[in-house]
């Protein structure tokens, strides 16, 4: 495993990785299996995974995000004027916080496959002007 993140990593493919109940549960394990790690993301997905976790689920939570598939890149208040602009941007759909920092690390970082279950979003947005996300895993037929 390369100590530099290979992607990104969204709330709900964590979600989905952590219950095997959830819908996407088996495609994000399959998806899993065969992704370049370390997967990159934000404190503010952790703040949303943590929240929607069940508190005897925590656990699970923190196994997964220490796992060293996962590394929480910073934001900086030199960020925040770019977070901005990204939620006003896309202030249609609209974009959340935790959206918000995965593009611009995206821009930042040079990142462009996201994984995540968040398809309708994440073909919508874009890494600097045009470019788009590799999305995984696929979206359900």
């Amino acid at each position: 495993m390369s100590d530099r993140p290979r992607g990104l990593i969204d709330t709900g493919a964590i979600l989905a990785l952590l219950d095997r109940g959830d819908r996407w549960h088996r495609l994000c394990a399959e998806a899993f299996r065969t992704i370049a790690l370390p997967l990159a993301t934000s404190a503010a997905v952790l703040a949303e995974l943590f929240h929607l976790l069940e508190p005897h689920e925590v656990p699970v939570g923190w196994r997964f995000v220490r796992s060293g598939a996962v590394v929480v890149l910073p934001i900086a208040d030199t960020d925040l004027a770019d977070l901005e602009a990204l939620m006003h941007r896309y202030s249609d759909r609209p974009m959340d916080f935790a959206d918000a920092t995965l593009v611009h690390l995206a821009n930042r970082e040079s990142l462009a496959t996201v994984f995540t279950v968040d398809h309708d979003d994440f073909e919508t947005y874009r890494i600097g002007a045009k470019r788009r996300f590799q999305i995984l895993p696929e979206r359900r037929p």
